[in-house]
């Protein structure tokens, strides 16, 4: 079939081997069978490109790589314009035929004389006198409701056209980006017998969605999307492709995809056509044309960078492997170039006769190789596909020795079922693994690995916390007021106000003031106690509220606690406030301290000045605490600005 295109304009190809084996009779050694012959036919095949290229130039992957940015720019996306767009939309019989009602009905009005009135009519109202008449009325109103919900699914649409194309990546790393080209044979879902298909794209967590194409089977993109820099490289990336059913109703599946990075050549993802998967994807050969492209923009730097990381999670020194021992590593398991080996452990695979082997550990990757007597058993499956990991106490059945049980998610990893120990009974592959001569070490780092690279923050600190015992985070008490350890204060706004202090402390009596200036800042079912005396003139109360859209596009809420006191000097208040988040990206890594020191200036000036402090606590560790320190400590000056200016605003109108 036809390759990519190259830089110096010349033409190439690319040689595409698939095959496959019946047999006639079963046998108990079809894994066997099977597995060498693949092995066989891979090795000739190697032997074969090695000839190959004595006598034709292989096509060099810098050289396809250098082509990336000629190949995205030659890239327009399609631009349609509202009126062709809206006459493609509304062009079937739906809404020709409810428009040619209409006028029909307009024109009966037009040329009919009043009747006179009968029944149970009054003047004005005028009822079906038939049993025809009720049925057309009856079909116009259910014409008009689906001529109303088309309208307001092209409207909903129109403003979800994609606005993740074009948008540069940001940071050092794994820079991937998608060229989205088009779609052939995709489902119809419609009733007009045709989709409005759109993308997604989901890698690392992170996801970039196309714009809708309208009413076709065929859709032209030609839109590219860019992942921010990712610091590990990628294993895999999830397609799925999608029809607009409105924003409020559940999106139909068209097919999806997987494109796995560690079973795909680079060169050959330049350029492809991915078959999609799923019941109508595949009853219809829908199919998707991508270009993808992985760069690495640090270079070698990343592969040091990322054994010291595994260093200090393992703790214990992670030797740097040659070149050479890379490269044998990625040639056994067939790995891209990009792949490095971590460590390897020699141990045992529990089956009905142990079988030792090596167990190979890389960033994206745990692989297996054994080989007894001239039979080979080789497999690896990916980080992400593991579902948990036990640690088997020491017993006869393990050699008297601990032992590893790898636990793969639902479905996931079939390429390595044959030399899974069983499924259990969810379906789950089953890999344990004994005999290791240093099991604490291959246990740390084992776990190290799945970490850092599957499991969620809430994971990670489940598991530190089952390893190490829970750690109460313990509150320290100065005076009567709430202050919490590591949460260093920093002055996020002051101001003078021109009003009496009286006047300003009702944003804090729970009133309709308070909440008013609440929800007119984003806080929505804004909810609290009343004051209550914890000690002397120390009061306390409870507070809680959700975050609008428009504040937070994740939604969230905030349950809140105030404390608030006089001054030493008799002259102002000051209000301590513990913020923890729920339903907020990261939002329990933290809480927030907020300080609000009120002095009245005088009571003859009726102003006063407003101090507020912000300071972070830390709950558990991340390696993003500067970037998230920064980005709350600036969207809370924001918000306090907002929440005075509105203060202001409501103390006029009062006025």
């Amino acid at each position: 079939m036809p390759g990519s295109e190259l830089s110096s304009e010349e033409q190439s190809s690319r040689l595409v081997i698939s095959w496959r084996m019946n047999f006639l009779q079963s046998t108990m050694m079809k894994g066997m069978i099977e597995n060498g012959a693949r092995q066989g036919l891979k090795d000739s095949y190697i032997q074969f490109a090695e000839l190959l290229s004595q006598s034709i130039k292989p096509v060099d992957l810098k050289e396809t790589a250098s082509s990336k940015e000629q190949i995205l720019a030659s890239l327009q996306a399609e631009q349609e314009s509202d009126w062709k767009l809206a006459c493609r939309f509304f062009g079937n019989f739906t809404v020709i035929s409810s428009v040619f009602a209409v006028l029909y009905v307009l024109a009966h009005l037009l040329l009919a004389n009043p009747s006179t009135i009968q029944g149970l009519e009054f003047p004005g109202l005028d009822l079906p006198d038939s049993i025809g008449e009720i049925v057309v009325c009856g079909v116009l109103v259910l014409q008009g409701e689906r001529v109303l919900n088309r309208v307001g699914r092209f409207l909903q649409a129109r403003k979800q056209r994609g606005s993740d194309h074009g948008i540069k990546a940001q940071g050092d790393g794994w820079l991937l980006t998608v060229a989205l080209i088009e779609g052939s044979n995709l489902a119809a879902v419609d009733s007009t017998g045709y989709s409005d298909p759109y993308v997604v794209f989901t890698c690392n967590g992170k996801t970039k969605t196309s714009s809708i194409k309208f009413q076709t089977l065929d859709p032209q993109w030609n839109e590219i999307f860019e992942f921010d820099a990712m610091d590990d490289p990628p294993s895999m990336m999830n397609v799925d492709v999608y029809d607009f059913d409105g924003p409020f109703d559940e999106a139909t599946s068209l097919g999806h995809a997987e494109v796995n990075f560690l079973k795909s050549n680079l060169s050959d993802l330049a350029d492809v056509w991915i078959p999609l998967q799923g019941k109508l994807a595949q009853a219809c050969q829908s199919k998707l044309h991508l270009r993808v492209f992985l760069n690495n923009t640090r270079g070698n730097e990343v592969v040091t960078e990322y054994i010291s990381k595994m260093e200090k999670e393992v703790g214990k020194k992670i030797i740097l492997r040659s070149p050479q021992t890379n490269s044998a590593f990625q040639k056994l398991f067939g790995l891209p170039a990009e792949e490095f080996l971590i460590n390897d452990f020699t141990c045992h695979l529990k089956r009905k006769l142990p079988m030792q082997g090596r167990l190979f550990l890389s960033p994206r990757i745990i692989g297996f190789y054994a080989n007894l007597f001239g039979h080979k058993t080789k497999f690896f499956f990916l980080w992400e596909d593991i579902d948990d990991i036990q640690v088997i106490p020491p017993s006869l059945a393990t050699m008297g020795g601990p032992s590893l049980l790898i636990i793969l998610r639902r479905g996931r990893g079939m390429d390595a079922k044959h030399g899974a120990k069983a499924l259990d009974p969810d379906g789950r592959l089953r890999f344990q693994f004994q005999s290791f001569v240093s099991f604490s070490v291959a246990n740390r780092t084992i776990m190290a690995l799945w970490k850092a690279r599957a499991l969620s923050p809430e994971q990670k600190v489940q598991i530190a916390e089952e390893e190490s015992g829970a750690r109460t985070l313990q509150g320290e008490e100065i005076g009567s007021f709430l202050v919490l350890e590591d949460a260093n204060m920093s002055e996020v706004f002051s101001s003078a106000v021109d009003v009496d202090i009286n006047t300003l402390m009702e944003v804090f009596d729970g009133g309709s003031l308070e909440r008013r200036v609440m929800e007119k800042v984003g806080c929505v079912d804004y909810s609290v106690t009343p004051w209550e005396a914890v000690k002397g003139d120390v009061y306390q109360r409870q507070i809680y509220y959700k975050f609008d859209k428009n504040l937070s596009r994740y939604g969230g809420e905030v349950t809140s606690t105030q404390q608030k006191a006089p001054l030493p000097n008799k002259n102002g208040w000051l209000v301590e406030e513990v913020m923890a988040l729920q339903g907020v990206l990261l939002g329990d890594y933290f809480n927030l301290h907020l300080r609000y020191q009120i002095d009245d200036l005088s009571p003859k000036l009726k102003a006063c000045n407003v101090h507020i402090s912000l300071g972070i606590a830390w709950l558990k560790s991340t390696k993003h605490q500067k970037r998230i320190t920064k980005s709350v400590i600036s969207n809370s000056s924001l918000r306090l600005k907002e929440m005075f200016s509105k203060l202001g605003d409501e103390l006029t109108q009062l006025k």
